[in-house]
């Protein structure tokens, strides 16, 4: 793993804008606009790096579900936060009846040099992951552009003909005879989450499922009929919804969606995409439930729920909050620091400083699409928590 600099391509912005990233700067807090999609820098890999990366998240991913598993049987939910009963009872069913939900992807984001030491769990957002545009369809345009007469060059991406063919896959278990609704949050002002739902849209509708577009504060609750409804009065039968499972049990409408969820087989009158025991990886306690079950591994840091432990004199820890996300919340805490616990539910972790590359703090972002690895996406940023102002950077195999 390398990282060479380069000149960014005449007229990069508008060509990724029309790749679909409408979003290539961010705004800082200076007011300053600067490049998200940061095309001035590459990372560059060798296949057998890639291929033993490829190794190491697909048996991450069979480990969370290990771990998934055993949450629900040992009623482990208090652990992750999760007290209304109601709620974990349909997490449980979910989870139970998974071979029947239609569950499409995951990220995991990991720590990785490329300097000889295993890739290391940060974590695994496996509900609502974005940075996919990007890593789909940007990153893969960059590198037919960038390395067109290079023999061999080539991408660890296969995201979007995996996209396709899970929904392909899966679109059995979808109701028969409606759309498959794909929603956003309309507070997203980025235009992040919009593009990313509706790049999932497209490859839904390229495996020949049929869909509507659709806001989630658009979707509309009918008294009469005790169903969501879409603009046109519609029954939502089926929504990929780009919205935290703990957001959507909790706002206003939360027991409409608690009491109509289809949890498979026709449970109830809408089935929701992510499924809910996606619930049960995107909750940062799976971190210490995962060291707990498999201690040691060399993919892992460990992790606590109850403090740092022997961390505060170790290695030191980062807290993490259960429902954290973009590393809001996120604090790092040295050794010598004293072992307090925050108030709110958090996650333990060995600290683990991203490494540097030229100054900047790297996280490797690894996709999953129907349980299998499918490809790369590498997000850098200034300080050591990859937050909001994070730049993201394309890969090339060499």
């Amino acid at each position: 793993m390398e990282r060479h600099r380069t000149t960014p391509r005449p007229g990069w912005q508008e060509t990724v804008e029309e790749q679909g990233l409408i979003y290539p700067l961010s705004r800082h807090p200076d007011g300053s606009l600067r490049p998200y999609w940061d095309e001035s820098a590459y990372y560059a890999f060798s296949l057998p790096e890639v291929e033993a990366l490829e190794e190491v998240v697909a048996e991450l991913h069979a480990m969370c579900l290990e771990a998934a598993g055993h949450i629900v049987e040992e009623n482990r939910f208090a652990d992750l936060g999760l007290t209304d009963p109601r709620l974990t009872a349909l997490v449980a069913e979910s989870w139970r009846r998974r071979a029947e939900l239609p569950s499409l992807y995951g990220r995991f984001d990991l720590h990785y040099d490329g300097r000889g030491g295993p890739a290391k769990l940060l974590e695994y957002n496996a509900d609502t992951p974005t940075s996919l545009v990007e890593a789909a369809s940007a990153q893969w345009f960059w590198m037919e552009d960038r390395f067109a007469g290079v023999p061999d060059a080539d991408q660890w991406n296969s995201l979007h003909e995996r996209l396709v063919a899970a929904w392909r896959r899966q679109a059995a278990l979808l109701p028969p005879g409606a759309p498959l609704h794909f929603a956003h949050s309309a507070g997203d002002e980025l235009g992040e989450d919009l593009m990313t739902v509706a790049y999932l849209r497209e490859t839904a509708e390229q495996a020949g499922i049929a869909t509507e577009a659709i806001s989630m504060e658009d979707i509309g609750w009918d008294r009469l009929s005790g169903r969501f409804v879409d603009t046109r009065l519609r029954f939502v039968r089926a929504c990929f919804k780009l919205y935290p499972w703990e957001w959507l049990a909790t706002d206003a409408f939360g027991p409409y969606a608690l009491e109509t969820l289809d949890n498979g087989g026709g449970t109830g009158s809408t089935l929701w995409i992510e499924p809910a025991w996606k619930m049960l990886l995107s909750n940062k306690a799976l971190l210490a439930v995962l060291w707990e079950l498999f201690p040691g591994h060399p993919n892992l840091l460990p992790a606590y729920l109850d403090g740092p432990r022997e961390l505060a004199g170790t290695a030191g820890w980062a807290a993490k909050p259960l429902f954290g996300r973009e590393g809001a919340g996120v604090t790092l805490h040295r050794p010598d620091a004293p072992p307090a616990v925050r108030d709110e539910p958090c996650c333990y972790q060995e600290l683990a400083p991203l490494p540097s590359f030229d100054g900047n703090h790297v996280v490797l972002g690894a996709w999953v699409v129907d349980g299998e690895p499918a490809g790369l996406g590498i997000r850098e940023s200034a300080g050591l928590v990859t937050d909001e102002y994070a730049r993201f950077v394309p890969h090339v195999i060499l």
